[in-house]
Formats: structure tokens, C-alpha cells, sequence
């Protein structure tokens, strides 16, 4: 989507369609709506009268103007009560009208909702908002000739205001924006096109294309390491594993790095503990930790953010086979530990393991990573917000904040000693699963023994990666979750 910015007189702008933003509290008696009604002859007025309108979060309400204006349609979008109107809010009204926009067929819109009220952030939120809520998947798909998504919005500044500070704050999100929908596309691939190979290949172009380090390791190479974690569940698959190193170093010379590790499990069967048939066709998305990682690279680097950071994704099919690893099997990881395989569904952990323990020879300054680990989450905590477990309370108070600024909020689970008794083995160091009980803090305890000394966090994103109906911003699919999240940790922290 193209986003441009210019300082006009909306009420004498041309164009398709004009978004405006509308206060319940003032509806429709605000600075910006007042002059539209008056022209329209208190047609906005009438659908606050007849209750057909009022400006309520998210309410969409098309209007033609029958040459009363040169806009040949006003979107009127609700922002909600006025005191409690904020960045993520308006994040929202933008997406709600960028989705209303492509079901009436409008491809080009202006818009004025940023103004709808004084702050910080709202061009920004706008931006992502109409760009976020107007994504589509639809590379498999043969498209009539008259269905097309918005191509372009024009954001309207007062006439003759100085536009160079919006259109670096537009371009910047937008380069935000570009780097979530790329990790939403790598997610919403199928399992036959995004396999680990293919990661490693958009990890590579990445690089030629931003200026990033990469370097991917085979096999063969990850054989010499001892990263039987990763190893173990690549066996039952015809794919073969890959280990993807991506290194954006733009802060001071030696200051230790952020590293970010991303499973990347391409397709899970559930292995030789194989899935229920329903559903199954989604576990493409579990990959979703390792797009957020290459996605976040690609942001920072677009950015020039002046930060180190260090992406690590261990990749792998899960699939059953005659090589398969099997339940009662023992794999002994990289760092040395030994695991009992109890159930080989539990196959992320046995791939981060590896790849937290590889992190630790970065000396990171903080280490986070992001995974579709357990439908446990999902359990607790649904859809709205990421589950968060780690050992360092400033890293997570830093990443809660985040969360509230970009509406990618976290939530924060305990990570007692006593839960590790769950994953106690009789004959290894311990089991990959701790069983029915506690499944979310039991794999973020297994994922702690290889933390080292590190500030870390662990973000399990099973509910929040993918949408299944569909919400402002985040149309039904894969969200791109963690990405803005994490550029926005990186700006507040400084890598």
C-alpha cells in the first residue's frame, strides 16, 4: 500500500473516499465534522438524530456526497468516547475503515482521522493501522477483475503545514508495517512451499537486500555442533533442517547484542504423537516465531536503528516417518543436558533448547525468544495476549510496556522452582513434557535450563499469531505478532 502525505484543505480535497474520525462525546459537532455536515445540509447530524451513527469504536458509516463535496464519499469512522481515545484506538478506527473501503470496492483513499484528536503517535497509528487492516493473502487465489484492495491513502495536513516530520513518521511506519507483512506472507505460505530451506532462502535475500550478516548452517554443520535437539525432530522428514544466523550490528562497537530466537517448525504433524486431522492444516503457522525474528531484523535494519541484534531461527519439519525420534527416546541437546521424549508433539522446545544455548556464545545483553509453543496458552489467555515467562523482571517490565504502545500486549505467568518437578525424568536429565498440568510454565521451565546467565524472556505467541475471525487490524490469517512489539522494546531500550 502506498501512503503519501499532503497539506490541503480536506473539505476541498478530490478524492475516491475521505476518512474522518468521529468522537461519541462531540458527534458530530467537532472541528473536523462540523463544516462536512454543513455542506452536506446536516446530513451528518441526521444519522446522530435517527441513532443510526454515533461514533462508537469501530462503527463504520459510508456516506455519498453527491457532488456536495469533491470527496465522493465520506467513510466515517468511530474512535470512541474522547477521554479515552488513544494511539492503539485510532490503530483500530484505521483498520476498521481501510476494511470497509475494500468491500465498497474503493481502492484509493484521504484521510483525516489522525486529527481526530491531539496525540502523540496518531499519524503513526493511522499508517499502521490502514496498512495492517487492508493486508491480504492472495497469492494462490485467482482474483475477479473488479476485487482489489486499497492500493494508496493519503494522509491530509492542515493547508500549508510543514509536512517533512509526517512524512519521515509515515515513512518509518510504514517500514514497519512492510517488514509485518512480510512475516505475515512467510507464515501463510503452506508447509509444501515455506520449508525450512525456503526460510533459509528469504533469510539470504534479506540480507543482499538490508545489509544483513547471514549464514545458514546445514546438517552436516549443525551434526559437528551436537544440536541433536534440532536434529532429532528433522529426522522423520524428507526437508532437511537448517540453522539461519542473522546479525544487524548498527549500535556501538563491542556493546553486547539483543538476541532473538524464532522457532521455525515449517509444518507440525505432531510427529509420531500425531495431531488430531482437525485443525491440522494450520500448523503451518508454526513458524510464526521465526518469521517475527526475521521480520524484526528487516524492521531494525529499514530503520537503521542503532542497535545489535542478533536473529538465531532453528528450522525443521515435524513429521512421522520410519527415521522418525520417537516417545521414550533420549536426545542429548548441544549444551549436554539429556531429554526423555515423552511426547514428540513437544518438538519446539527440543529446536529452541539448542538454539538458546548456540545464543550464549553472543553474551547477549538481553535474550527473548518467540514461539507457537503450547496450546496451553491459547487456554489461558486466548487470542488478546501473548503468554511472557522469563528471569530477568526489568526485561519483562520493558517488553510489557511495548506491548501496551503497540496493542501487542504480553501477560506474565510465574516460574517457580516448583514447577520443574513436572518435567523430572527417571532416566535423563528431564522429559520434553510435563503432561496435562501447567503446560505453558512447564515449557518455559525446560527453555530456562538453557538460558544460561542470560536476561531472558520467553514469548509464547500459540494465541496470538493467528486470527481466526478477524479484528480492526489483524484480518483473518497470521497477525505478524512480535515484530512491532520488539522494534518498539529496541527504540525504548536501545538494543
Amino acid at each position: 500500500m502506498n501512503i503519501s502525505i499532503a497539506a490541503e484543505e480536506y473539505a476541498a480535497h478530490p478524492c475516491p473516499a475521505l476518512v474522518v474520525g468521529c468522537v461519541e462525546d462531540d458527534f458530530p459537532a467537532d472541528e473536523l465534522l462540523a463544516p462536512l455536515d454543513r455542506l452536506l445540509g446536516g446530513g451528518i447530524a441526521a444519522l446522530r438524530a435517527s441513532g443510526e451513527f454515533s461514533g462508537r469504536l469501530n462503527r463504520v458509516k459510508l456516506l455519498h456526497t453527491f457532488g456536495r463535496l469533491p470527496a465522493e464519499r465520506l467513510i466515517l469512522v468511530g474512535v470512541g468516547k474522547r477521554g479515552e481515545l488513544t494511539a492503539e484506538r485510532l490503530r483500530q478506527a484505521a483498520g476498521s475503515a481501510v476494511r470497509a473501503a475494500a468491500v465498497a470496492g474503493i481502492t484509493r483513499l484521504s484521510s483525516v482521522l489522525h486529527r481526530a484528536a491531539a496525540i502523540d503517535g496518531s499519524l503513526a497509528a493511522c499508517v499502521e493501522g490502514f496498512i495492517l487492516g487492508g493486508y491480504s493473502f492472495s497469492h494462490y487465489k485467482t482474483l475477479p477483475a473488479d476485487e482489489r484492495p486499497v492500493e494508496g491513502v493519503t494522509l491530509l495536513l492542515p493547508a500549508g503545514a510543514a509536512m517533512g516530520e509526517s512524512e519521515r513518521e509515515a515513512g518509518e511506519a510504514a517500514t514497519l508495517c512492510e517488514a509485518v507483512c512480510f512475516a505475515r506472507d512467510l507464515v501463510s505460505h503452506p508447509g509444501n512451499v515455506a520449508t525450512p530451506s525456503y526460510l533459509a532462502e528469504k533469510a539470504l535475500e534479506l540480507s543482499g537486500r538490508h545489509g544483513i550478516s547471514c549464514c545458514v548452517l546445514d546438517r552436516d554443520e549443525m551434526e559437528r555442533l551436537s544440536m541433536e535437539g534440532i536434529l532429532s525432530v528433522a529426522k522423520g522428514s524428507h526437508q532437511p533442517p537448517r540453522f539461519i544466523i542473522l546479525e544487524y550490528l548498527a549500535g556501538p562497537p563491542g556493546k553486547r547484542p539483543t538476541v532473538l530466537v524464532g522457532k521455525g517448525v515449517t509444518f507440525d504433524s505432531g510427529g509420531i504423537s500425531l495431531k488430531p486431522r482437525e485443525g491440522m492444516e494450520r500448523m503451518k503457522d508454526d513458524m510464526a516465531g521465526a518469521a517475527a525474528v526475521m521480520g524484526t531484523l528487516m524492521a531494525a535494519a529499514g530503520l537503521r536503528l542503532p542497535v545489535n541484534l542478533v536473529g538465531l531461527i532453528p528450522t525443521a519439519e515435524n513429521l512421522p516417518g520410519g527415521g522418525a525420534y520417537k516417545p521414550g527416546d533420549i536426545v542429548r541437546t548441544m549444551a549436554g543436558k539429556t531429554v526423555e521424549i515423552v511426547n514428540t508433539d513437544a518438538e519446539g522446545r527440543m529446536l529452541l533448547c539448542d538454539a538458546l544455548h548456540y545464543a550464549q556464545r553472543y553474551k547477549p545483553a538481553a535474550l527473548i525468544d518467540l514461539a507457537t509453543l503450547t496450546g496451553a496458552c491459547l487456554v489461558a489467555l486466548g487470542t488478546i495476549a501473548t503468554g511472557a515467562m522469563g528471569n530477568d523482571p526489568a526485561l519483562l517490565r520493558g517488553l510489557k510496556t511495548a506491548g501496551e504502545t503497540t496493542g501487542e500486549r504480553i501477560w506474565e505467568l510465574p516460574l517457580w522452582d516448583e514447577y520443574g518437578e513436572l518435567m523430572k525424568s527417571d532416566v535423563a536429565d528431564m522429559k520434553n513434557a510435563g503432561g496435562p498440568h501447567a503446560g505453558t510454565v512447564s515449557a518455559a521451565w525446560f527453555l530456562k535450563q538453557f538460558a544460561g546467565k542470560a536476561k531472558w524472556v520467553h514469548l509464547d505467541i500459540a494465541g496470538t499469531a493467528w486470527e481466526e475471525k478477524g479484528r480492526p487490524y489483524l484480518p483473518k490469517g497470521a497477525t505478524g505478532v512480535g515484530i512491532r512489539l520488539l522494534v518498539e522494546f529496541l527504540r525504548r531500550s536501545g538494543g
